[in-house]
C-alpha cells in the first residue's frame, strides 16, 4: 500500500517512484497534487461560439445551392469580392504568385486576374456544398465529360488509374462530376481540417460520393487500392517540404515538387491520366477533361518526372489561370537558400 504520509527523509524518492504529479512539503506534512488532465489535448467542440460563423455560413450555403445554378455564380462573385476586401494575407500570397507566374502581363493586369482569383474562390463554396449534397439531376445538365474512355481503357489492363491532377477552385465539384459520368465512386485523398465543423461536413460529404477518401500521407493504402485496379484522384502540386520532393520549374520558378505521382506509378505500374475540371465562361457548366495516359511514365529519373507535370500543370492553368488555387504559398521553400518570396 502506498504511504499517505511518507517519512521526510523519504518524500524524494517516494514522490519520484510513485507519483511525480504529487508534492510532499516535508515541513508541514502535506501532500499536493497536480491535476494534470488538462494539460492532455482535447479535440475542440464543433459547438464552440468560435465555429458558429462556420455552422451558419454551411447551413446557407445549403439553402442557396438550391437556386438556378447561373444565381450561384453571381452570388459567388459577391462573396468573392468580400473575400478579396477581407483576405489581406492571401490576397498578398495571390498577388506574388501571379506576379511571379506572368511576370508578361502589366501590374493592372495581374491585379485583375487576382480579383478574378477571389471571384472563383467565392463561386467554389457554392461548387463545394453541391459536390456533397446537390441531387444528380441538378447537376446532370452541367456536365461535360471529354476523354473518359482513357480510364475504361486503361481499367481494362487489370492496373489501377492515378487521375493527376492539381488544385483548381473546382476540385471538389469535378471529383462529383467525374463520378457522375462514370456512374461509380472513385477514391480520392484528403486531408483533415482544423475547422472541426468543416472537417465533419467535408468527411460526411466525401464519404457519401467518394469510394474510399484516403489521409494524402497514407501510401500503403493508395499502393492498395491501385493493385486493386481501382481509381485514385491525386494533386502533387503544392509546396509540401522537402521530404519526397525535388526542385522543378513550374512557370519558369523553381518549385519543390511531390514525387509520390513517380513512386506510385513505378510500385503499382498504374496508368497515370491528365484529369482537369474546368467551369465553362458562359456560365452553362463544366468541362472536365481527360487526357490519354502518360506515356513512359516513369521515366528515367523523380527530376524528370516531376518536371513533365509542372509543364502539364503550367499548360492547364494558362487556359483558366483564374480558377487555380493562387492563394496557396507554391513557393515556400527555396533551393540552395535563394531568397523567400512570402
Amino acid at each position: 500500500m502506498v504511504p499517505t504520509k511518507p517519512p521526510p527523509a523519504l518524500a524524494p524518492v517516494w514522490q519520484k517512484k510513485y507519483n511525480p504529479n504529487i508534492a510532499f512539503d516535508a515541513h508541514r506534512h502535506i501532500l499536493t497534487v497536480t491535476d494534470t488532465s488538462s494539460d492532455q489535448p482535447h479535440p475542440p467542440s464543433r459547438w464552440a461560439a468560435k465555429y458558429w460563423p462556420t455552422q451558419l455560413g454551411l447551413i446557407a450555403l445549403r439553402v442557396l445551392i438550391r437556386l438556378p445554378y447561373r444565381w450561384q455564380l453571381s452570388l459567388g462573385r459577391t462573396i468573392g469580392k468580400l473575400l478579396y476586401l477581407a483576405g489581406g494575407r492571401r490576397r498578398k500570397i495571390a498577388r506574388i504568385n501571379i506576379s511571379l507566374c506572368f511576370p508578361e502581363r502589366s501590374p493592372q493586369e495581374q491585379e485583375a486576374l487576382v480579383r478574378e482569383h477571389f471571384a472563383s474562390l467565392g463561386i467554389s463554396l457554392f461548387e463545394m456544398v453541391m459536390a456533397w449534397r446537390a441531387p444528380d439531376k441538378k447537376l446532370q445538365p452541367l456536365l461535360d465529360v471529354q476523354g473518359l474512355e482513357h480510364v475504361e481503357h486503361a481499367l481494362t489492363t487489370g492496373h489501377g488509374v492515378i487521375l493527376l491532377s492539381a488544385h483548381f477552385t473546382t476540385l471538389e465539384i469535378g471529383g462529383r462530376l467525374l463520378a457522375l459520368a462514370r456512374g461509380k465512386k472513385f477514391n480520392a485523398l484528403y486531408r483533415p481540417h482544423k475547422n472541426p465543423v468543416f472537417e465533419q461536413q467535408q468527411s460526411l460529404g466525401r464519404e457519401s460520393q467518394f469510394a474510399n477518401p484516403i489521409p494524402r500521407d497514407d501510401m500503403r493504402q493508395m499502393v492498395k487500392r491501385l493493385k486493386n485496379g481501382e481509381i485514385i484522384w491525386y494533386a502533387p502540386d503544392q509546396n509540401y517540404g522537402h521530404k519526397h520532393s525535388v526542385f522543378a520549374d513550374f512557370f519558369g520558378i523553381a518549385a519543390a515538387t511531390n514525387t509520390t505521382t513517380s513512386r506510385l506509378a513505378r510500385m503499382t505500374g498504374a496508368a497515370v491520366i491528365p484529369y482537369f475540371p474546368q467551369r465553362k465562361a458562359d456560365g452553362s457548366g463544366y468541362t472536365v477533361t481527360l487526357l490519354a495516359p502518360l506515356e513512359d511514365f516513369p521515366g528515367a529519373s523523380v527530376e524528370a518526372d516531376a518536371q513533365r507535370m509542372n509543364d502539364l500543370f503550367a499548360t492547364a492553368i494558362r487556359t483558366m489561370p483564374e480558377q487555380y488555387l493562387w492563394v496557396h504559398r507554391r513557393f515556400k521553400d527555396r533551393p540552395d537558400n535563394e531568397p523567400r518570396f512570402y
